[in-house]
């Protein structure tokens, strides 16, 4: 299986559990609130709660999926953007110098 693709489904499902949980919260508090067990204040407060505590969970997800695409990039070999700025900066400085060279044989 394709890393990026695997990846892409990982973050893919999360993001899809939590919808799936943020949907059904509602509607569990929505019919709670209608059968009188909740009232509305209170059924908004545990929705607000428990997507907030989503959230915190998901940003250290966000995390843990940056982290894993870091190594799993770096398994694969592909340059971090520093290392393409310094191969870019010594390309320009090995280009000016070939230049020198050349302006200076036909001198």
């Amino acid at each position: 299986m394709d890393s990026g693709n695997f990846l892409r489904q990982l973050l893919m499902i999360g993001v899809g559990t939590t919808s799936l949980v943020a949907e059904r919260l509602k509607q569990v508090t929505e019919t709670w609130v209608r059968e009188g067990r909740f009232d509305p204040e209170q059924a908004r407060n545990l929705v607000d709660e428990v997507m907030a505590q989503l959230n915190i969970n998901n940003a250290g997800l966000e995390d843990q999926f940056h982290r894993l695409l870091r190594h799993t990039l770096q398994d694969l070999g592909v340059p971090r953007q520093a290392e393409m700025d310094e191969l870019r900066g010594r390309l320009d400085r090995l280009e000016r110098q070939l230049r020198d060279l050349e302006n200076r044989a036909w001198k």
